[in-house]
């Protein structure tokens, strides 16, 4: 069947080539969280370097890239729709266009690497090449323009359950770009002849193998409880004044429910204090006294001194003493300022918009292991999320993902952070607001969770910490050195068969 498909796709030319990658494209979609549908990599990987391999040059490949990349992230990144429409009185005008944009930017980086590969022979070489150059180019854009690298290949193997507890083990080594190449190879290998598709059987079961050995660590708890509490407050009445007193004993009455005997900490989601909370001490000892004086984490806004606000998280002590504070550095562009680049009046924060922290950052709240804070989509940037030069115990990652409703989109999001745990070695214990609240060991194994628009606590025994992993010590340097070699090995063969 697949041999069959692979005829036609060859005989396509010009805009039915073109229709034929959007196609393939958007069926890779299936693959991403929370479908998982992976053998549908197994036809659109292999029917992308069809095409690649009847185009007539460099140019027209990256065309052909272009459209699969542009129907691949339509699908992928529909449910930024849904934040739209709750402004959608002011942006209504964006909702036809913002995915779309998006879309077709994020595509130009596999319409790249598709110009690489095409420079590549047919066969193993470009399908090296190919997987090699994506990988670059799925780094570049986690840079590039502020960097967005929402649902990288590797982030397919992410499943719930025992199966993706395996498979998302090699991340600690190679991280989640790695895990893409090595998606990309598999794939690739079915259109290659038997001894590369034996090669690819070999690498799976390594993989494997790999991911069963690691999951046989033990980790023993530490001797601390946390409680992550689930508000599940609409967005519509997330900023509503005339309820942010009832929201803000909605917050105390399930944290004072949750209350622990002993060491414990107490995590809300981002911004989930309706106000101003290192300005409120009356506010601080009402939290205090509901978590019965353990030590809790508390997303708010501040204002600095420039009197721009900082998206925050605070540590709150007994007696309402202030422990720490960290300020998110990863900001969202349009919803929390607008970049320098594109100067345009399309943002939900009024004036310029939050200002950014100064980067990742350890907290040593007293009672607490060091903790490492992510807010939001800081959970999405592999290799960057730790201070190198002050490792945390544990990461802790508060998020508000209400704005994106019942979509893939909270749900993509919850796999991106459970990616940052095995990458690091570290337990990620992550509070959001309409859910998906869940704890992650050092593994990646899920220990609990609240589910989507559900309201609740979970309190779960801290997890250990594993000793740094390859990744992170060395960080993005090992999937971009990989891929290098692969870019590098694909592109020369055409140069030693030219000269053999």
């Amino acid at each position: 069947m697949l041999s069959r498909l692979q005829s036609r796709l060859a005989a396509l030319r010009g805009l039915r080539a073109d229709l034929a990658a959007l196609g393939l494209g958007a069926l890779a979609a299936a693959a991403l969280p929370p479908f998982h549908v992976i053998p549908v990599l197994l036809v659109s990987v292999p029917g992308l370097l069809v095409l690649l391999d009847v185009a007539r040059s460099p140019l027209a490949a990256a065309r052909r890239g272009w459209w699969f990349g542009f129907g691949h992230h339509v699908l992928g990144l529909y449910w930024v729709t849904e934040a739209i429409l709750f402004e959608a009185a002011r942006f209504w005008w964006l909702v036809p266009l913002a995915v779309p944009a998006l879309a077709a930017t994020l595509a130009l980086f596999i319409a790249a690497a598709c110009f690489l590969a095409r420079l590549a022979r047919p066969g193993w070489p470009r399908v090296l090449a190919l997987a090699g150059a994506w990988v670059l180019a799925d780094l570049a854009r986690q840079f590039v323009l502020t960097g967005f690298p929402w649902n990288p290949w590797g982030s397919v193997w992410a499943i719930p359950g025992a199966v993706g507890d395996v498979l998302i083990q090699p991340a600690a080594w190679i991280g989640v770009h790695g895990l893409t190449l090595a998606t990309l190879l598999l794939a690739g290998a079915v259109m290659l002849r038997w001894r590369w598709r034996v090669a690819g059987a070999v690498l799976l079961a390594a993989w494997v193998a790999v991911g069963l050995v690691r999951l046989q660590q033990d980790i023993p708890p530490q001797p601390l409880t946390v409680v992550l509490v689930q508000g599940n407050v609409a967005q519509g009445q997330k900023w509503n004044e005339d309820l942010a007193v009832r929201i803000f004993r909605h917050y105390l009455d399930l944290s004072a429910q949750a209350r622990v005997s002993g060491p414990g900490v107490v995590i809300w989601p981002e911004t989930a204090f309706p106000g101003l909370l290192d300005a409120d001490e009356p506010a601080r000892r009402a939290i205090a006294l509901a978590t019965g004086g353990v030590p809790s984490l508390i997303g708010s806004v501040r204002f600095d001194t420039r009197q721009r606000p900082r998206n925050s998280l605070f540590a709150v002590l007994d007696g309402g003493g202030l422990g720490g504070v960290y300020d998110k550095w990863h900001l969202v562009p349009f919803g929390e300022y607008i970049p320098d680049w594109l100067p345009l009046p399309i943002m939900v924060m009024p004036g310029k918009g939050f200002a950014a922290g100064p980067g990742p950052r350890t907290l040593h709240v007293p009672g607490l292991p060091p903790l490492g804070p992510l807010i939001c989509y800081e959970a999405i940037f592999p290799g960057e999320i730790v201070d190198r030069n002050d490792r945390p115990g544990w990461l802790v990652n508060v998020t508000n993902d209400a704005w994106f409703g019942n979509s893939t989109g909270p749900r993509q999001h919850l796999a991106a952070a459970r990616m940052r745990a095995v990458e690091e070695g570290l337990p990620l214990l992550r509070a959001a607001n309409t859910g998906i609240s869940a704890a992650f060991d050092a593994r990646g194994h899920e220990l609990g969770r609240i589910g989507m628009q559900a309201t609740g606590t979970l309190a779960v025994a801290l997890p250990g910490e594993l000793p740094p992993t390859l990744f992170a010590r060395f960080g993005l340097w090992v999937p971009a050195i990989s891929s290098s070699v692969a870019l590098g090995a694909g592109l020369m063969a055409r140069r030693i068969a030219a000269h053999g």
